[in-house]
């Protein structure tokens, strides 16, 4: 508490600097962990996750458009991390900027709610956070390396799509987990302690041994990942979800499992077409089963409430004299 009335005594120039330089950091620091899984498709590297733009939507989810400077500087740092920027590098931290503000703007528009409680609210982060607002990161980025001449045109499609896909999936997978992390509080001492250690158990165990098999059973993780969100929704399905995906990056990395036989295009579209359909699973899911416990608690609060006020007129109306109490004959 000291610490925060002592940040709260700083000058609002020096508070918006440091807030500044800490989403630049971690955006930096996510954008270092993205790069360490790269992949190589048809003489291109990609990310099959992008997490800066998971960690920038949340951002502004959070805080608000005083963010935007800070995920600006994050993605030019990334940038030269990568060597001596050039032209089209201001064009590639525009997009990067421009698609997490476009991706807060419409969930905020139509009412987006953090705690991904609703339906509505998963389908927002999916179709308009994620598939929508990364359209621009993509174009900008592909369109500014066509047009340096440091892509060649018939690499663009594949290319474009890894861009789109990897940025889309930090948004569906980094995000939700962000929010979760932001909301969460240790909860009382339960007998869900040790079904929860079960669990991950379970994923820490299995998970492996599914993506190093060389029979092609990835179908497997499902089961896995139903299980954590039907016991543990959002708070269950997404670590669940990320832990596959990172995995399945790992192992398509090292061109084992069931990634061994496969040329790197068609490595590429696997691992992208698996970690996007295990990520909306993992989002969806969670949102349908919490909307549907809360309107199950609220059912039953109403019942309650109901029940309440029947036995209050009941109490009442016992209470009340008869005719004979009155004295008429």
């Amino acid at each position: 508490m000291a610490a925060v009335l002592g940040i709260r005594a700083w000058p609002r120039p020096v508070v918006v600097v440091c807030a500044t330089l800490l989403v630049a950091g971690c955006y930096y620091a996510a954008g270092r962990i993205g790069l360490s899984q790269q992949l190589t498709a048809d003489g291109a590297v990609v990310t099959p996750i992008w997490p800066p733009t998971g960690l920038a939507v949340t951002c502004l989810l959070l805080f608000g458009p005083w963010c935007v400077p800070g995920i600006a500087l994050g993605a030019l740092l990334v940038i030269l991390s990568l060597g001596v920027p050039d032209v089209e590098s201001v064009g590639i931290v525009a997009g990067n900027t421009a698609a997490p503000v476009c991706a807060w703007l419409m969930l905020r528009a139509v009412g987006f709610r953090v705690s991904l409680s609703r339906l509505r609210d998963g389908l927002a982060l999916v179709f308009l956070g994620a598939l929508t607002a990364m359209l621009i990161s993509s174009w900008a980025g592909v369109g500014m390396l066509v047009l340096s001449d440091k892509l060649p045109t018939d690499h663009l499609g594949i290319v474009w799509l890894a861009w789109w896909v990897g940025d889309a999936m930090g948004v569906v997978l980094v995000t939700p987990l962000l929010l979760l992390l932001y909301r969460a509080r240790l909860p009382p001492p339960s007998v869900r302690w040790a079904e929860a250690l079960g669990l991950t158990a379970a994923v820490c165990v299995l998970v492996p041994l599914i993506m190093y098999s060389s029979v092609s059973v990835l179908f497997l993780a499902y089961p896995i990942l139903i299980w954590s969100v039907l016991r543990f929704q959002l708070a269950g399905g997404i670590p669940c979800a990320l832990f596959v995906s990172v995995m399945a990056t790992v192992v398509a990395r090292q061109e084992a499992g069931s990634f061994g036989k496969l040329t790197d295009v068609e490595t590429m579209m696997k691992l992208q077409a698996f970690n996007g359909t295990l990520g909306l699973t993992a989002l969806l899911l969670s949102a349908v089963i919490s909307e549907q416990l809360h309107t199950r608690r609220s059912v039953e609060l109403a019942c309650q409430e109901l029940v309440e006020a029947l036995q209050h007129l009941n109490a009442g109306g016992s209470g009340s004299p008869g005719p004979h109490e009155r004295g008429v004959p």
